[in-house]
Parts: structure tokens; C-alpha cells; sequence
């Protein structure tokens, strides 16, 4: 899965620096109420939240001090899109 690669003003709980990056999903936890939704005081509409898996080469680039290690982040799935090639190893 792609995270989506822009920068929408207000509330916004994907990290930055996950934006663009490619992982795959290690696993769904459930539906839960849209946090930037609930943010303003709306009620918020439950989407499905996923926990995907990035590999610090691709989080950090050249920079990656391992690169084969991984970082899990919780992501709301209207935050993610599809890739054609897998990235999981």
C-alpha cells in the first residue's frame, strides 16, 4: 500500500513522513471513528484502520542506518492506495 502524498490543512494524524512511502499491511484492527473528523466535533465516520509495515530504506533512504529493519504504523485506510507490486518481502 501507497500512503497518500499530500498535505491537507488541519487536523491530520498520518506521520509526514510516511506520506508517499510504500509498505504492506501487516494486519487490519477494526473500524474505528475517523479521528480528523472527531477533531472538529463531528461524529465521525468509522473507517477501517490498518497497521502497515514500511522498511527504513524505504521510510529513510540512503540514511537508514539498517535498512532491512521496519517501522509499524497505525494508518486509516482512505490514507491508503493500492500498489501494483507487493512490497512485502
Amino acid at each position: 500500500m501507497r500512503v497518500h502524498d499530500h498535505m491537507p490543512p488541519g487536523h491530520v494524524r498520518t506521520p509526514a513522513y510516511l506520506r508517499g512511502k510504500t509498505g504492506w499491511v501487516e494486519r487490519t484492527l477494526g473500524p474505528f471513528h475517523n479521528p480528523e473528523d472527531l477533531a472538529y466535533r463531528h461524529k465521525g465516520t468509522p473507517l477501517p484502520l490498518l497497521r502497515v509495515r514500511f522498511t527504513m530504506d524505504e521510510v529513510w533512504g540512503d540514511a537508514a542506518e539498517n535498512p532491512a529493519d521496519t517501522l509499524d504504523a497505525e494508518i486509516y485506510a482512505h490514507w491508503l492506495a493500492p500498489v501494483e507490486t507487493p512490497h512485502a518481502p
